[in-house]
């Protein structure tokens, strides 16, 4: 049977009127068209623009701005020429203090709004490098034949397809520069059109590119690899099918990339694929928020609950009495105690165990916890949330990076646990983006 072709749709080119209401989660403009929510790009709070609609649902819809009637006081000119194409950013056009503050005020209203919890007191913002920052990122690469070029870099914002880019000023400049020099390389390969993606792993000093590639290179595919990596002080790896199978190229070391805590003279080596942080000064401010809220003794005995691969379970472990790490992913639960090996702590241990689960089983859930630190992934943690009733922490100190979730299990925290929210903020680990990094203090 022939599939039935979906229709696409299709909308009116006539530009409509709109004065902008708020700001979304996301950080996309919001207003009102017969009753209707619009969602648009680039359109800040107070601004009168004209838009077209990008696409339309039962409840709502969405559009992009074609012409700014009256200007925000907020709103800068975006530094990448590609802004507004390239999905990589999505508020480049907001001055960067202001990207601070309207982040910190979308957290104290999903507090409010989702969780049913005020928010006492706004930690001050943690602030670092507003461009260069990223260290992982995983690239498209699309080999277009018309042209002979390889393009390499971030979807299109709302499109699946690649954007047409010469650079990222986002990205660590050791790859954010070298875009058009890996398109070129990569077009020379007989495999060009054979590699959809590269994963970026950048360390203090390391940078390791591993190319996900559905059919093998041929040996001079390898050497144009080869001399590319040796020229741009970049380690190139093989990823013929899942992450643990990112290997060197034939006769290459293999790079293991290293990020430090300096003040705390700590080192942690990471494989190519595994979570890190992107944003290396903000992740050691992070680190030291959280040291000195806890004012951790010896007496302590401490959960980091989704610890990956120690960011926070070893520094914890140099002040308190014991610590114990748990995370759902065992390759990244070997690796924290290979780090814990390698910096010479030995008061942490590390458990895999999946925290959506029941944990009574688990030997090291029986254990009493004087204090509890969790970073878990854009999803939150409502289901170990119930485990806190018999661990009964006197602090819990919960790094999220989704608002959302964290207003949500707040909520359970304070109004069913018994804690209260003593103090939050942002912290602005993705300038540029809508994203929200943020973090929150309960005690019992």
């Amino acid at each position: 049977m022939a599939r039935k072709r979906l229709r696409k749709k299709t909308f009116s080119e006539t530009p409509i009127k709109i004065t902008i209401e708020s700001l979304a989660h996301d950080g996309r403009g919001v207003g009102h068209v017969d009753g209707k929510v619009i969602f648009i790009d680039e359109a800040l709070p107070g601004e009168e623009v004209e838009f077209v609609y990008t696409d339309s649902r039962k409840d709502y819809a969405e559009g992009k701005v074609v012409k700014l009637l009256s200007r925000a006081a907020d709103r800068v000119d975006a530094l990448c020429p590609h802004y507004g194409v390239c999905g990589g950013c999505s508020f480049q056009h907001v001055e960067s203090s202001a990207q601070i503050r309207i982040k910190q005020e979308l957290l104290a209203e999903q507090f409010k709004r989702i969780g049913k919890v005020d928010l006492p007191e706004l930690w001050e913002p943690l602030k670092g490098p507003h461009w260069g920052y990223r260290r992982k990122a995983r690239m498209g690469v699309k080999y277009v034949a018309k042209k002979n070029r390889a393009l390499v870099g971030f979807r299109e914002r709302r499109h699946p397809y690649l954007a047409e880019i010469d650079n990222c000023i986002v990205m660590h400049p050791m790859v954010g520069t070298k875009m058009v020099a890996l398109g070129e390389m990569i077009a020379e390969l007989t495999i060009r059109d054979k590699i959809p993606q590269i994963e970026v792993a950048i360390g203090d000093e390391q940078c390791v590119l591993s190319f996900r590639v559905l059919e093998p290179p041929t040996d001079a595919d390898k050497e144009r690899m080869r001399a590319f990596g040796h020229e741009h002080n970049l380690s190139l790896c093989l990823q013929p099918k899942g992450p643990d199978t990112i290997v060197p190229l034939d006769g290459e070391p293999e790079v293991i990339p290293t990020y430090a805590l300096p003040d705390l003279d700590l080192e942690f080596k990471f494989r190519p694929a595994m979570f890190t942080q992107v944003n290396y000064e903000i992740n050691r401010q992070m680190i030291n928020r959280v040291l000195e809220t806890l004012k951790l003794t010896k007496d302590d005995t401490v959960l980091d609950l989704f610890c990956g691969l120690g960011n926070f379970t070893l520094p914890l472990a140099k002040f308190a009495g014991k610590v114990v790490g748990v995370e759902g992913d065992q390759p990244l639960v070997n690796h924290a105690k290979e780090n814990a090996r390698h910096n010479g702590i030995t008061n942490a241990e590390f458990y895999a165990a999946d925290l959506s689960k029941d944990l009574d089983d688990q030997p090291w859930a029986k254990q009493k916890f004087t204090k509890i630190m969790m970073d878990p992934s854009r999803a939150g943690a409502a289901d170990v949330l119930q485990h806190f009733k018999k661990w009964q922490p006197e602090q819990i100190i919960y790094v999220s990076c989704n608002p959302s979730t964290l207003a949500r299990d707040a909520g359970i925290l304070v109004n069913e646990l018994g804690y209260k929210l003593v103090k939050a903020g942002v912290m602005d680990m993705f300038p540029q983006t809508g994203h929200v990094e943020s973090i929150a203090l309960f005690e019992k």
